[in-house]
């Protein structure tokens, strides 16, 4: 009797119109762009469909539709205070601006997307305090997605697997330059830690880079992203796509 009288409580506790699961409400979402009200109605069932149209997201929730195993990672673009010139690195770049009222700080994040499976996103998001900084990357790095090629475009390798991408491609941002290479199976991801998370949350788990001027990690992790784009973007023929094994 006690314990049909605890749980009735508890039931009494939640209040209504309150969800307790954190999943994506499909049903409750209501679109707001035509682009967003195709995919709810469903002709466009597809993330690579949508992003072979070149049509820009303005939705975060159309993500959310298509892709169900999404992933993020915030990346470490900060640096904590400490002796001789700062300490350990921190996912939160902070700066302040002097006032006559005086200091005001302000947070920077910037966070990937990607479901492993060559669907990736980055985005960058500020604020006057962390946790909305920390959501607005993520609403921007759903607005910035993109879809890749992956292969083996390694001349020693070419096992027709998607563990590395099919050819060698450059990107830039500022002053920072980085070229990533196709690399044999085995090889690992031959670059900096924080780059190595967009890699690994598009699916690519081989790799050669050689970056230059790397001093921002900021320009380092946008010359990435860059460079990725440009997977999609180059055309190849079917010869070559079979050969590697290259997948969109």
């Amino acid at each position: 009797m006690k314990e049909s009288i605890e749980e009735k409580n508890k039931i009494e506790e939640v209040p209504q119109g309150i969800v307790l699961s954190k999943g994506f409400d499909k049903e409750a979402w209501v679109p707001k762009t035509e682009l967003g009200r195709r995919v709810k109605k469903g002709e466009i069932k597809n993330i690579n469909d949508l992003t072979n149209m070149g049509k820009k997201i303005l939705e975060p929730e159309i993500v959310d539709y298509l892709v169900n195993d999404l992933e993020s990672e915030i990346i470490a673009i900060g640096q904590s205070k400490g002796k001789f010139g700062g300490g350990k690195r921190s996912i939160w770049r902070q700066t302040q601006k002097k006032t006559c009222e005086g200091n005001k700080p302000k947070f920077a994040t910037l966070t990937a997307i990607g479901n492993r499976q060559g669907i990736v996103g980055v985005g960058m998001g500020k604020s006057k305090e962390t946790m909305p900084a920390k959501e607005k990357s993520l609403r921007n790095a759903k607005l910035d997605i993109i879809s890749i090629k992956r292969g083996c475009g390694s001349w020693s390798c070419y096992c027709k697997t998607q563990h590395s991408i099919p050819f060698t491609v450059t990107g830039k941002c500022g002053s920072t330059r980085i070229k990533l290479m196709p690399a044999p199976k085995g090889t690992g991801l031959k670059m900096d830690s924080e780059p190595q998370k967009i890699l690994q949350l598009a699916g690519i788990t081989d790799i050669y880079s050689d970056a230059r001027n790397t001093t921002t990690k900021i320009n380092l992790i946008y010359a990435l992203f860059g460079a990725l784009k440009k997977l999609s973007k180059i055309k190849v023929n079917e010869k070559f796509s079979k050969s590697s094994g290259m997948t969109k």
